[in-house]
């Protein structure tokens, strides 16, 4: 086999892939193989460009004809580019060519596949977490209740009222999870029934407007204008506004003012629904973070007043689903907007 050859077959492979000679230099490699590597490591001993020991021992393993076996190693390169390490699964093949053992190194990339299973075990950690506060406080008082407080009818009726909020904390906490699974299930099916957007939002805002009295703010609707109903899910969309109004109205906390507006992007082709509140502001670096799952910029705060953690990951599915997008944009000392774009047609 000439090296045009060679190069064919390597070139019809989407996956980087590596051949190292019999005398253990890189003799060729594809495409992806070559931005890998660095097209300048083909020629030169493959110890130089490949460095990971285990895989080294693989390739020297293989070139030594000690069997015709697949060894497979998982190896890991940093690429500056990226803002993580991207990992590999390296599958190392000895092969026969023209009486010469020669080695193939396929390397496929599994980080996104490490990444998932990484976010599961935090997910997992973090139910957990959340889970065994009011289990531990509902056991305390259940022993307590069957020991020294068994005849003490005052200590009863305070201790029930805590178990009382225990318990709905974990009904929250199961209630946001099915609505999270039922978001992420149903985000590849596009909504099609148009959907009066202003009506649903003046619907939202009149039914939150007692929860806004009692913490002392006051719901506005400004700046709506006349727009066309836009395809979307109206029991969805109304879980994202009340998320978000809620939110509002829990954080502003000089109990002001909340403004909500529903009017067309400047640029047309989206609607925008803008829930603006005068509360204190998010500093810079919880921005990006804000719809990560149980991701909470002052936890103790989140969890007195009933929060989950989980409302923003359930508002971004949806919007997702919808096939639109969420900014939020906060200044500390002066509030913050939190805008939904949902498509037109």
């Amino acid at each position: 086999m000439n090296s045009r050859e060679l190069g064919e077959i390597l070139g019809a492979v989407p996956l980087p892939l590596v051949v190292i000679d019999p005398d253990g230099r890189i003799a060729a490699a594809n495409a992806p193989g070559a931005d890998l590597l660095g097209a300048e490591q083909i020629g030169r001993d493959h110890a130089i460009g490949l460095r990971q020991p285990a895989l080294l021992a693989a390739i020297q393993k293989a070139l030594q004809g000690s069997g015709p076996e697949q060894i497979r190693e998982q190896i890991r390169y940093e690429v500056l580019k990226a803002p993580h390490a991207t990992s590999y699964l390296v599958t190392v093949t000895p092969v026969r060519v023209a009486s010469e053992t020669m080695v193939i190194c396929a390397f496929e990339d599994i980080t996104e596949r490490e990444f998932v299973t990484q976010f599961r075990r935090d997910f997992i950690a973090n139910i957990s977490h959340e889970l065994r506060s009011p289990l531990t406080a509902l056991m305390g008082i259940i022993e307590t209740l069957e020991g020294p407080a068994r005849d003490d009818p005052a200590a009863r009726t305070r201790f029930l009222k805590t178990m009382k909020a225990e318990a709905a904390r974990m009904s929250r906490l199961v209630r946001d999870l099915l609505s999270l699974s039922q978001a992420e299930a149903r985000e590849r099916e596009r909504p099609e029934v148009p959907v009066d957007i202003p009506r649903l939002v003046a619907g939202v805002v009149d039914a939150l407007r007692p929860v806004a009295k009692t913490a002392g703010v006051t719901l506005e609707i400004a700046g709506t204008a006349p727009v066309a109903p836009v395809p979307a899910d109206a029991d969805q969309i109304t879980q994202v506004v009340q998320n978000l109004v809620e939110n509002a109205i829990k954080y502003d906390r000089r109990g002001k003012r909340v403004t909500i507006a529903v009017l067309p992007d400047e640029a047309g082709d989206m609607l925008r629904i803008d829930i603006v509140d005068q509360g204190q502001g998010i500093e810079p670096q919880h921005l990006p973070r804000l719809t990560e799952r149980f991701y909470r910029v002052d936890p103790s705060r989140s969890r007195g007043q009933g929060g989950t953690g989980l409302g923003l990951a359930i508002v971004k599915h949806i919007i997702h689903r919808h096939r639109g997008r969420l900014g939020i944009a906060s200044t500390l000392g002066e509030g913050t907007r939190v805008s939904v774009f949902l498509p037109r047609g």
